[in-house]
């Protein structure tokens, strides 16, 4: 096990929502957080970004390079799309002795060719795999840390207030973990949504949810199980996509044809494409209904 590791200044790239709670969190605890984001580079989303960085206790930079000066984390949360070129980007700006911490939902490879450009500038370099929704859990949510610091980061950060479990000293382990839950989780979540719409536009709803509880008595298929399921499509569809499709490249790395993954992939980008068509979009001020939004996009309103 490597020594112990202190953490009195992180960096965050990437300032969304995990970016944004994570950094809230941390700053609480006593840390000093800074930020970058690219949203921070627009005219339009600045004084957002800026407003949002100071009621998080978070100083926003100007750059990447500010960020993560003088950092002793660097945590990297921003899309499964924008994930390697910011490892790119980052690498010849950290120094030995910063840890790079990856928590993108992005196949094992490229967690892989990330390490290799970090740790190419002499940074330490270690996975994490977020294994449920970040908002509702906040700090606490629980993650899989992977790579040759792995043990001791994971330690420091559950000092703050982080349920991080080390498990493997080796780069693509916890990202392959979370990359076949992901098959299960985001494919059921299709699933639901293509059969209940389906079930609804039948007016058999009722009597498929029933069989569905019958069958599967403790999931809560006649609750808000379908309402839940639905809803993560709606309010990220298109970033869940985007992961989809790096659990596709997982599979085909490994020679298996990833044929749910990918038509997961499809559902999900397919349910945004059609709400933005009929003019939707996901509030996070109101309860969600699967049934009004089934309603919404077939004209039955």
């Amino acid at each position: 096990m490597s020594g112990e590791i202190t953490l009195r200044r992180i960096a965050i790239i990437g300032f969304g929502e995990a970016g944004g709670i994570f950094g809230e969190d941390l700053a609480k605890q006593g840390v000093e957080v800074t930020t970058y984001d690219i949203l921070l580079d627009s005219q339009a989303s600045r004084p957002a970004m800026l407003a949002k960085a100071e009621r998080a206790g978070v100083r926003a930079k100007d750059s990447l390079a500010a960020a993560i000066e003088g950092a002793d984390l660097v945590l990297s949360a921003v899309t499964a799309q924008s994930a390697a070129d910011v490892a790119r980007a980052a690498g010849p700006l950290m120094r030995k002795g910063q840890i790079y911490l990856d928590i993108n939902s992005v196949a094992p490879a490229t967690k892989r060719a990330n390490a290799e450009a970090v740790e190419a500038g002499g940074a330490d370099y270690v996975e994490s795999a977020v294994m449920a929704p970040v908002p509702p859990h906040r700090i606490a949510v629980p993650m899989l840390f992977g790579g040759a610091k792995a043990e001791p980061l994971a330690a420091a950060l559950r000092a703050l207030g982080m349920n991080a479990t080390a498990v493997s000293d080796r780069i693509g382990v916890a990202s392959a973990i979370k990359m076949c839950r992901s098959i299960v989780i985001k494919g059921l979540e299709a699933l639901t949504l293509e059969s209940m719409f389906a079930a609804r536009r039948f007016g058999a709803e009722k009597e498929v949810l029933a069989s569905l509880q019958k069958t599967f008595p403790h999931m809560g298929w006649e609750a808000q199980l379908p309402d839940y399921l639905i809803s993560r499509v709606a309010e990220h569809g298109r970033r869940r996509a985007a992961e989809m499709r790096e659990v596709a490249r997982t599979l085909a790395d490994i020679g298996l044809d990833p044929v749910m993954a990918s038509a997961t992939a499809v559902r999900h980008d397919r349910l945004i494409d059609e709400m933005a068509e009929h003019g939707i979009s996901y509030r996070q001020d109101e309860p969600f209904s699967w049934r009004s939004l089934a309603d919404a996009l077939s004209g039955n309103q």
